[in-house]
């Protein structure tokens, strides 16, 4: 089923319903619009977070400690 088919059948559909239920659709739309642009604002700063050079400086710093320097070990 293509998009526009699927479309055209959701407003037929749509039509067809009384106005409570139609409001119920509608703030389900909103609800599904907003996690998905939540989704998409998340994904971004995450790109931007990982393509940023702030912390770069942490793959170049020597390590400090090394697996000799502990006092116990844990398996």
């Amino acid at each position: 089923m293509t998009r526009e088919v699927l479309i055209q059948r959701t407003i037929d559909n749509l039509s067809k319903l009384p106005d409570q239920k139609l409001k119920e659709v509608s703030d389900f739309a909103e609800f599904l619009l907003s996690k998905l642009e939540d989704s998409l604002l998340t994904e971004g700063i995450q790109k931007l977070a990982m393509d940023s050079k702030a912390f770069q400086f942490l793959e170049e710093e020597e390590e400090l400690y090394t697996e000799a320097d502990s006092k116990e070990k844990y398996t």
